[in-house]
């Protein structure tokens, strides 16, 4: 996983790197010009010498990486102008270092590259040139060190970079870092700002390159490692993370099907759903979690529900018919039936298509997330059965609870209705895991988990797609069929953390990949679960024997 840092802390990466690793500075940003030349090689397939770029620069190292990627661009035959933003007497350190490079080198007639000057409104307003005459736009201006809001001449900047995408043939906009007018320590808008079609930020990620609404100007976001060593990284204890592929691999291999396997060593999900009318919800619940690799799956449903849900649910799921209400809830009647079957199971799931408009379901909520003897996994109805969350209620090692609620239902849990609450959605749901004791699944975008030591893990893959109805049930499922089989393992000590991210981790990918064959538009909840034995082949092709 990936670890999200800040200004601050980046500073200190880099000084470090100098200081303690003897690496020059001025090579930290010649690998960084590097980086965003690369990307831009990608972009244009390799053919460099029919482009033409206009790198903007700002005056501090932001504007000195977009100076050193002038030289290597010119050097590769593509047409450059590079635009400082000030004085090159006024610059200093390694950014100086490369506007006198490229001044220098502008002075030559053979070399395709020009260099100006630009101080005032009036001469970037005549300046030649409109955006269309470009391929390629660089905004070098700011970086990590911007707080207040762009003002002046560089406003007039980045209100001509907003304005570029209705001028016709648009060029390719590239930000360096992060787009300049962003805080990269907040996910917030602090005033103008650019909007890229592409950002390659350096070392790891700051708060705005994966944080909406400010990452979602990022564009395609590249992180390129200029040369800081890792453990420097990892020394600043960063409490934010992007998972990446190697974690959910990783739990994938720690739980591969060993030669003498059988459905006892997989785990037994237990899912407690449905209500009369409402019986697709444990449906796609139940096939999830026998998709996701679980040995037996148990869906446990009002009576009334049980003929239609035995009916539509894959054979291979059991179900089985709960005491009901008199509008075909589960009530809690159910209660001491319900604690002979989860002695039996491995996790309990528990939520999708319950209801909540009885007291006495919601007594049965309670008294099986209190009375639990295995992992249980609360979504939907059941996390409404229990808002706001009780103080008696409280996650351990040995029973873990895994939650996973959509922005509402967070609310809901929080005892509010006042949607500035979720503005800081890391901060929300690192408070409401650490102080509940509960692994926390905040959907959204971008979905992302709370743990209870207070680090916040943001999923890598997924699209919009993901919204569709019976998506969050399908995960459910998923989380509890990975818990299954995290738990009947009997190699290490579970590990109810890692068995999440790495569902959040697949079941995006599995809707990636539904994507690519049907588009965001048609997908459906059962189009992410049909393709997650794909994923995992993808994955870890050697542990499920599907590679070649």
């Amino acid at each position: 996983m990936l670890p999200v840092i800040s200004a601050k802390q980046m500073r200190e990466i880099d000084r470090l790197t100098t200081e303690e690793y003897g690496v020059p500075s001025l090579a930290l940003m010649q690998a960084a010009a590097n980086a965003c030349f690369l990307e831009i090689k990608k972009r244009c397939s390799g053919k460099t010498t029919d482009l033409r770029v206009r790198i903007l620069c700002g005056p501090g190292n932001n504007g000195g990486d977009g100076a050193a990627l002038a030289q290597l661009l010119s050097a590769a035959g593509a047409e450059t102008e590079v635009v400082l933003f000030g004085k090159v007497e006024d610059s200093s350190g390694d950014a100086r270092t490369n506007f006198d490079r490229v001044q220098k080198l502008s002075s030559d007639r053979h070399n395709k590259l020009a260099f100006i000057e630009c101080t005032t409104s009036e001469e970037w307003n005549t300046l030649p040139g409109t955006s269309s005459s470009y391929n390629v736009i660089v905004d070098a201006l700011f970086g990590t060190g911007l707080s207040r809001p762009l003002k002046g001449i560089f406003a007039e900047v980045v209100e001509y970079l907003r304005g570029v995408d209705d001028s016709g043939k648009a060029p390719f906009i590239l930000s360096v870092d992060l787009p300049s007018g962003l805080n990269s320590d907040s996910p917030l808008f602090i005033g103008p700002t650019v909007k890229a079609d592409a950002t390659v930020t350096f070392t790891t990620p700051k708060v705005a390159n994966v944080l909406p609404p400010a990452s979602y100007l990022n564009g395609k976001l590249a992180i390129a490692e200029i040369g800081s060593p890792s453990d420097l990284v990892q020394r600043m204890a960063s409490e934010l993370f992007i998972t990446e592929q190697a974690d959910a691999e990783r739990w994938l291999v720690n739980t591969r099907y060993a030669p003498d396997s059988f459905k006892n060593t997989h785990g037994h999900v237990l899912v407690i759903a449905g209500s009369r009318g409402y019986t697709g919800a444990a449906v796609l619940c139940g096939n999830a979690a026998m998709r996701a690799g679980a040995g037996l799956t148990t869906i446990a449903t009002p009576d009334s529900a049980q003929a239609t849900i035995a009916a539509s649910v894959m054979p291979e799921v059991i179900t089985t018919a709960l005491a009901e209400t008199d509008r075909g809830a589960v009530t809690d009647t159910a209660i001491d039936y319900v604690a002979q079957l989860s002695s039996k199971a491995t996790v309990v799931a528990i939520g999708p298509g319950l209801t909540s408009s009885d007291e006495r379901t919601h007594t049965f909520v309670h008294a099986v997330v209190a009375q639990r003897k295995t992992p249980v996994v609360i979504d939907a109805d059941a996390l409404n059965c229990l808002a706001p969350w009780p103080d008696s209620l409280s996650g351990k090692s040995e029973f873990p609870i895994v939650i996973t609620p959509h922005p509402g239902e967070m609310l809901r849990l929080l005892g509010t209705t006042d949607k500035s609450t979720l503005e800081d959605r890391v901060g929300v749901a690192r408070m409401f895991a650490t102080r509940k004791n509960v692994i926390l699944v905040l959907k959204g975008s971008p979905p992302m988990i709370a743990a209870v030591d207070g680090r916040v893990f943001i999923n890598a893959t997924g699209n919009p797609g993901l919204g569709t109805a019976g998506a969050g049930d399908t995960l459910t499922g998923l989380i509890a069929g990975f818990l299954a089989q995290e738990f009947a393992q009997t190699k290490r000590k579970p590990d109810a953390l890692q068995a999440t991210i790495a569902a959040l981790y697949i079941g995006g990918f599995a809707g990636d990949l539904a994507a690519r064959e049907l588009g965001m538009r048609s997908m459906v909840a059962s189009d992410i679960r049909e393709r997650i034995g794909d994923a995992i082949c993808l994955l870890d092709p050697v542990g499920e024997g599907c590679s070649e």
